[in-house]
């Protein structure tokens, strides 16, 4: 009983590790699009984070100072995003995609040029790595986000801007103005996902090491109706899931032969599938999702 008693605690404790990423990234996607702005660009935004954090890290020594680099470089191209998007009013979904290609791209060519490597950078020392710090920051930043959206008075401007901006804007507020900094909130946001990834469950960055986990905390955030307490309910969804695979590689679950470890693999991106068909019922999206706000 013991031993079982281990095992879950052990996957417990997998659970809060490999989710903190996804709460980071979709809270991110939450600031965005409960502002109004789809943010598919999460991808893009948590690898330049994961890169820029691991470098902070191997040049300062200091974790930190990782995650104060993953979180600026997350904000950059999130300014470069809210700039195409809010400013000039591009398709939203187009420029998100565009910037998942550019970091994409960018990050191994960064890499390559600070490292003499396209493919990893320099491990980490134990002292520049996360301990435990990122989970807590990240369940602080739910509940903040929370008492925040539901209490404040910018709070509710956020809201306006997604749901009702044309109101936002005959109140005297800047529905724009709104949009650019939950834009660029959602980058920092985001760049800390790409840093926890690099500088808490890893000891380096890799060449697209996020995986998929941006689109993910999307679907959390869809599973999660637009709200912080179920997106990241969500999020410990696909982190078990996430858990359980890492767990079951390797195991023998008939017989004596195990399971090919590429369908273990497949399960977190299983049950995301899953989730965007539809099994937890139909969200409803900010009214004003996706669509440029122009003062008449």
């Amino acid at each position: 009983m013991s031993f079982e008693l281990a095992m879950v605690e052990q996957l417990a404790g997998s659970t809060l590790r490999v989710s903190t990423p996804l709460l980071f990234a979709a809270l991110a996607g939450l600031l965005c699009e409960r502002a109004g702005v789809i943010n598919i660009a999460l991808e893009g935004l948590m690898l330049v984070g994961a890169l820029a954090a691991a470098a902070a890290a191997l040049q300062t020594g200091s974790p930190w100072a990782g995650a104060a680099g993953g979180a600026a470089a997350g904000a950059v191209l999130a300014a470069l995003y809210a700039l195409t998007v809010i400013r000039l009013r591009s398709n939203q979904i187009v420029a998100g995609t565009a910037m998942n290609m550019l970091a994409a791209g960018l990050t191994p060519f960064a890499c390559k040029l600070l490292y003499g490597s396209s493919g990893a950078t320099p491990s980490l020392e134990l002292g520049a790595r996360f301990g435990s710090a990122p989970i807590w920051l990240a369940w602080g930043l739910v509940l903040c986000c929370w008492a925040w959206l539901r209490f404040s008075v910018s709070g509710l401007w956020v809201r306006f801007a997604g749901e009702n901006p044309e109101a936002l804007d005959s109140a005297g507020i800047s529905v724009n103005r709104v949009r650019w900094l939950a834009v660029l909130a959602g980058g920092a946001l985001a760049g800390l996902g790409g840093a926890s990834l690099s500088i808490f469950l890893s000891s380096s960055f890799s060449r697209n090491m996020t995986a998929g986990r941006g689109f993910m905390a999307l679907a959390a955030l869809i599973f999660g109706k637009w709200k912080p307490v179920p997106a990241a309910a969500a999020c410990l969804l696909f982190g078990f899931a996430d858990a359980l695979q890492i767990r079951l590689q390797g195991v023998a679950l008939w017989g004596d032969r195990p399971v090919p470890v590429q369908f273990i693999q497949i399960l977190p991106y299983l049950v995301t599938i899953l989730v965007l068909a539809g099994l937890v019922g139909k969200s409803r999206a900010p009214r004003a999702l996706g669509l440029p706000f122009q003062r008449d």
